[in-house]
């Protein structure tokens, strides 16, 4: 079954067009990242594949069910997401099994739901996945960055989801802690039991190995999208980024930087400078 299908998506707000006429699929085993600059409607995208937020103009279906058509409060139980914008609203002081275990609910909290036995060892065994079973009791306001980001990976894996959804879940970690999660990630790329996963990033260096295809964007359009080793190019990179750029792969991880541009050569008569 297809995880994830856009046709025709835009979205449009104060007159301002964010997404502009997006189509996108997400197959099963995929594994896609979501590249381009600020503003290019990376995290917009990503609210609506996650059924927060309704398109202006499209159709978006996730896992079989239509948007505007099925109950999104129990769809969304079946979609793992990690964004920056859920970690804000989860209270410091609820736990790092707990905040797995609402992941049930799609809720923040357990008190708003029993659970038991059965559940907590199912989050546990989450946490352990993601090499943060020992965190387990500890507060999720005591948690370093990169902690949390492996704590809602673990949320996001609740019940075998359909999908994955990742929204820069390396922003903010230090270089230790992204490389860690970049390798956590990269396992689970590997891994034929996790489910079709979306990853959204600004950097070409925080792609897992492992991923399959990449959407390029800028300014709402697609510039490119298929199989990762042919679409992500140094060309499709600079036109989506609007800067020169070269681009490296080693070990199945890539690196981008700027194009030196020559010096230009001297005026004729100019005087030659020597060190």
């Amino acid at each position: 079954m297809t995880a994830l299908r856009l046709a025709g998506v835009s979205v449009v707000r104060d007159g301002r067009t964010i997404l502009d006429a997006i189509s996108w699929t997400v197959g099963p085993g995929e594994r896609w990242v979501v590249l381009g600059p600020n503003g290019s409607g990376k995290t917009t995208l990503l609210r609506v594949a996650s059924l927060y937020l309704h398109p202006t103009t499209g159709e978006v279906e996730v896992l079989g069910g239509r948007l505007g058509r099925v109950d999104v409060r129990r769809w969304r139980t079946r979609i793992g997401l990690v964004s920056p914008a859920f970690a804000d609203l989860l209270r410091h002081d609820v736990t790092a099994v707990d905040v797995v275990m609402s992941a049930r609910e799609a809720a923040l909290e357990t008190w708003w739901h029993t659970y038991g036995p059965d559940d907590r060892a199912h989050a546990l065994d989450l946490l352990d996945r993601t090499g943060t079973a020992a965190l387990a009791e500890r507060s999720f306001g005591t948690l370093s960055s990169g902690e949390r980001q492996r704590v809602l990976l673990a949320r996001s894996l609740w019940g075998e989801p359909g999908l994955v959804l990742l929204d820069e879940p390396t922003a903010g970690l230090d270089l230790g802690a992204r490389e860690d999660l970049v390798t956590r990630l990269a396992a689970l790329a590997g891994d034929p039991s996790t489910p079709p996963t979306v990853l959204v990033t600004h950097h070409v260096e925080e792609i897992p190995a492992g991923f399959t295809h990449a959407l390029l964007l800028r300014d709402g359009r697609v510039t490119a999208q298929g199989p990762l080793a042919s679409v992500l190019t140094a060309e499709t990179l600079s036109a989506t980024f609007g800067l020169a750029l070269a681009l490296d792969r080693r070990d199945g991880r890539y690196a981008a930087r700027a194009r030196a541009t020559p010096a230009p050569p001297p005026a004729p008569g100019a005087a030659a400078w020597t060190a």
